[in-house]
């Protein structure tokens, strides 16, 4: 886990000069598709039906179950079995960034409706965290626990118990970047699945004054993530990230008024980092208020906004090495921060300045640093290195990607991927047994865990491909998220339009959900208007009380109104807290029972569900007309 805790005092430090890149380029297309399916193997819960790494099944099935509340489903953040909810926050916040900066780069490689589903399986995780507005589920399992055995996470036998912060015992840092999470989250569905993007922001709305209101480190309240997840940067950072990420969902004053009257106070001004990532957020926050000033929206906030700037090129000049205060760098030189999973670090930084890069030339200018100002294009230059020296442009000509060229860690510290699948052996794997059997095994992987970034090099670009070596060869989802958007620009270019505009998402391109090419079904975004093909109808069937309490039969009706056959249809229900039939689940998606292949022209089915609430909201994800 990229579970270290790290000092925000000034680093004075030299690093060599940057070697030459390998002449021979980088499939970036190819990286993007692998590292989109390293999430699908960090998935907990039940697995959906085009599940992509079929060495991995269903897991985590009564989490949530003690507590009385459902939390199946969401990632493992690393290589154990452990749900945390900070670090998995930051990832759903960082893989939607990536969408919305360059979800038209994703389009043209064929890679978008994949990140679009990363995503959702993380916000609906974190939306049945959020049960209530002042209530939220941070973690299930514990390190302790979790650390004692190695087994896979279809037979783990350690503590699933869940841990939450409320208004007596806040976590204004978990709040708030679940809250930034679901806010950027909801940009993203707007155009997809109107329906759910509303839900998502309504969460947004709920956690941030949450946040902001109870104010707390979430590891003093959920202390058995301080080994683990400790919040070290304090939670100052998360408001104003949320805040960030609520103006641009909402647009709404309010939370632009908030990033310019709490600057100060609360270090967005301040704060001059060398890093981003899971727990620092300055960094990150710099580089949106900055988009905000050069988009002409900082208003009287002008000066403010500019100081946040001045701290946002403080930290891009820093990793370029042409500051006053510059990151350290290996002699291969990458950026290094720390020997516990540093790449971290590498893909976030590069991401930030990616994107600063781009909203540079779309208004017009240039860095301006302590030795001179940097163009766009040199930013983005050093940004690409860091990706090729990822991706094997390094001395040891390894490629810190799992499964990507041909020098690749083969031992990774991962559970899942060290022990056979479940598929090819369901012997149980006990808690120590994992450990004598499994662990210790000086032998590759039995299941390649494509597209994980693993920890990486040391300090001198020295690297020990070793299960045991778990600072350098185990993975973490946070290393992934940034990487996404990096590698579809560098894939497919610069899209052409000002960066500094609100985002305009392409449509879906059809996308395979099975590895054979043969059928290709087509994914369509929910229908919003009264045109669609599908109709659904809800009505109550029937009434009782029991214990005081009313219950509801609802009965719901899936039309047909097109003249073609319905096929595939993917339907998702929020808002259900009772028992429903006539639908198959996978996941946390709803289809045709097993006894329909599709629905004719003008026909309808019906299922029904009951609970004692109003009625479950019903949407459309995706179907094919045939």
């Amino acid at each position: 886990m990229g579970k270290l805790c790290f000092s925000m005092a000034p680093l004075f430090l030299v690093f060599v000069i940057l070697v030459p890149q390998a002449l021979a380029g980088h499939d970036y297309g190819q990286a993007l598709s692998k590292s989109l399916l390293f999430f699908e193997a960090q998935r907990s819960g039940y697995l959906p039906r085009n599940q992509r790494v079929q060495w991995r099944g269903n897991s985590g099935l009564n989490d949530g179950k003690i507590s009385g509340v459902d939390l199946v489903g969401g990632y493992y953040d690393a290589g154990d079995n452990v749900k945390f909810g900070l670090p998995m926050a930051f990832t759903i916040t960082m893989m939607s960034w990536s969408i919305l900066e360059y979800g038209k780069q994703m389009g043209a490689s064929g890679e978008l409706g994949h990140a679009i589903d990363a995503v959702k399986w993380g916000t609906d995780y974190l939306i049945k965290a959020h049960p209530q507005p002042d209530l939220l589920y941070g973690e299930v399992g514990d390190g302790n626990t979790d650390h004692y055995c190695w087994q896979r996470p279809e037979d783990m036998t350690t503590s699933r118990a869940a841990y939450k912060i409320d208004p007596s015992h806040p976590g204004s840092d978990l709040a708030g970047e679940t809250a930034a999470a679901m806010a950027a989250a909801s940009i993203v569905f707007r155009r997809y699945n109107p329906s759910y993007s509303a839900e998502l922001l309504k969460h947004a709305y709920q956690l941030f004054d949450f946040a902001d209101k109870y104010r707390g480190k979430y590891d003093s309240s959920i202390t058995i993530a301080q080994k683990y997840y400790r919040s070290v940067s304090g939670y100052a950072d998360e408001l104003l990230w949320a805040a960030a990420w609520l103006y641009k969902a909402s647009n709404n004053q309010y939370y632009l008024n908030y990033l310019g009257n709490n600057g100060d106070a609360l270090g967005g001004t301040g704060w001059a980092m060398t890093e981003f990532g899971w727990d620092v957020k300055y960094a990150g926050v710099q580089t949106l208020v900055a988009k905000f000033l050069m988009a002409g929206k900082a208003g009287r906030h002008t000066p403010v906004f500019q100081k946040y700037q001045e701290k946002a090129e403080f930290f891009m000049c820093s990793c370029l090495g042409k500051g006053t205060r510059n990151a350290q760098k290996t002699p291969g030189g990458l950026i290094f921060r720390q020997r516990w999973n540093n790449m971290q670090f590498v893909t976030s930084a590069s991401f930030l300045m990616t994107v600063y890069s781009d909203y540079l030339t779309s208004a017009g200018k240039s860095l301006r640093c302590a030795s001179g100002n940097v163009s766009p294009a040199e930013l983005l230059s050093f940004a690409k290195s860091q990706v090729d020296y990822i991706l094997g442009d390094n001395p040891r000509a390894t490629s810190y990607m799992v499964g990507y060229g041909n020098n690749y860690p083969r031992q990774v510290h991962h559970r899942a991927s060290s022990i056979v699948s479940y598929k090819v052996d369901p012997s149980f794997v006990s808690c120590r047994g994992g450990y004598a059997t499994w662990f210790s095994r000086k032998a590759s992987d039995p299941n390649l865990l494509t597209g994980a970034i693993v920890g990486g090099p040391d300090a001198y670009d020295n690297f020990a491909d070793q299960r045991d070596n778990y600072e350098q060869t185990e993975p973490a989802t946070y290393n992934n998220a940034p990487l996404i958007g990096l590698l579809a620009r560098l894939h497919a270019g610069h899209s052409g339009y000002n960066q500094l505009l609100p985002v305009q998402l392409p449509a879906l391109k059809p996308i395979a959900t099975n590895p054979k090419p043969a059928t290709k079904p087509v994914v369509k975004p929910a229908p919003a208007s009264s045109t669609s093909p599908i109709a659904i109808t809800q009505k109550v069937t029937s009434t009782w009380v029991r214990n005081g309490k009313t219950y509801y039969r609802y009965s719901t009706t899936i039309t047909n109104k097109s003249s073609k056959n319905l096929k595939n249809l993917k339907l998702y229900i929020s808002k259900l807290y009772g028992p429903l039939w006539g639908l198959t689940k996978s996941g946390n998606s709803y289809f045709f029972p097993a006894w329909i292949n599709s629905l004719a022209a003008g026909k309808s089915i019906e299922f029904v569900y009951i609970h004692s609430a109003s009625p479950a909201t019903v949407s459309v994800s995706s179907y094919n007309l045939v």
